[in-house]
C-alpha cells in the first residue's frame, strides 16, 4: 500500500434516488422539506429534492465498494472509520443525480503491529457537474 501513496481511484457511478434520501432521513429524523418534500423543495433555488450533505459522506463505503480492482490490504480482519481532517459540502446531490467516488491515497502507516492507518482524499463528483458534492480527507484503520 505505501507503493500506492499519491495514486488515484474512481469508482462506478450510483445513482442518488428519492428513496435513498427518504431512508436516510427516516434513518436519522431530518426531515427538512429540501430532502423529502419535491414540491417544495422545487421551489427553491435547488429546483428538487436534494440529498443530506451527511447522505453523500456516508456514501463513502458504498463508493469504495465500487471501484472496479480496488487495492485490498490482504488479510485484513477489519476495518473502521477514525475520523476526518477535513469535510466540505460544496454542491448539492439533486435527487436522481448519478454521483462516483475519487479516492486518493495520502498515507499509509502502521501505528502498532496488526495496526494500520490510512489517509484519503475523497471527493464525490456529479455526473456532468463542474464543482464537486464534497471533499474530505478521511482517516481509516485497517486491523490485519
Amino acid at each position: 500500500m505505501t507503493d500506492r501513496i499519491g495514486t488515484e481511484t474512481l469508482s462506478d457511478w450510483v445513482e442518488v434516488t428519492q428513496v435513498m434520501i427518504d431512508q436516510f432521513a427516516a434513518a436519522t429524523g431530518d426531515h427538512q422539506f429540501i430532502h423529502v418534500d419535491p414540491t417544495r423543495a422545487a421551489q427553491t433555488p435547488f429546483g428538487g429534492t436534494i440529498a443530506h450533505g451527511f447522505l453523500t459522506l456516508s456514501l463513502m463505503p458504498l463508493l469504495a465498494s465500487k471501484v472496479p480492482d480496488a487495492p485490498v490490504v490482504e488479510g485484513t480482519r477489519m476495518g473502521i472509520n477514525y475520523g476526518g481532517n477535513s469535510v466540505r459540502f460544496l454542491s448539492p446531490v439533486r435527487s436522481g443525480s448519478r454521483v462516483r467516488g475519487r479516492f486518493k491515497l495520502l498515507s499509509f502507516a502502521e501505528k502498532r503491529p496488526g495496526q494500520w492507518q490510512e489517509t484519503v482524499a475523497f471527493t464525490v463528483e456529479i455526473e456532468g457537474a463542474e464543482k464537486p458534492a464534497l471533499v474530505a480527507e478521511w482517516i481509516s484503520q485497517i486491523f490485519v
